[in-house]
C-alpha cells in the first residue's frame, strides 16, 4: 500500500504552483489499489481549469514521484 506520508511529500513539491494561483490541494484517501483521492481548495476549488490541472500536473508529477499510483481524483 502507499503511504499518506510519501503521498505528502510528493504534494508539497506541487503546492507552490497552486499556492502561486491561491490554491492548495488536500490528501483525503488513500486506497489499497493505487487511487489517489484529493480536495483541491482555494481558487483551485472552484477554477473551470482545476480538472485539467488535477490531471496534467498534479497527477503527473505524483505518478513521477510515485509509479505505483494508478490514478488522481478529485472530490
Amino acid at each position: 500500500m502507499i503511504e499518506k506520508e510519501r503521498v505528502e511529500k510528493a504534494l508539497d513539491k506541487v503546492r507552490p504552483m497552486l499556492a502561486a494561483d491561491g490554491g492548495n490541494v488536500e490528501l483525503v484517501e488513500v486506497t489499497e489499489d493505487g487511487i489517489i483521492r484529493l480536495k483541491l481548495t482555494g481558487t483551485c476549488g472552484c477554477c473551470p481549469m482545476s480538472q485539467v490541472t488535477l490531471k496534467n500536473g498534479v497527477e503527473k508529477m505524483l505518478k513521477q514521484e510515485i509509479p505505483e499510483i494508478k490514478q488522481v481524483d478529485a472530490i
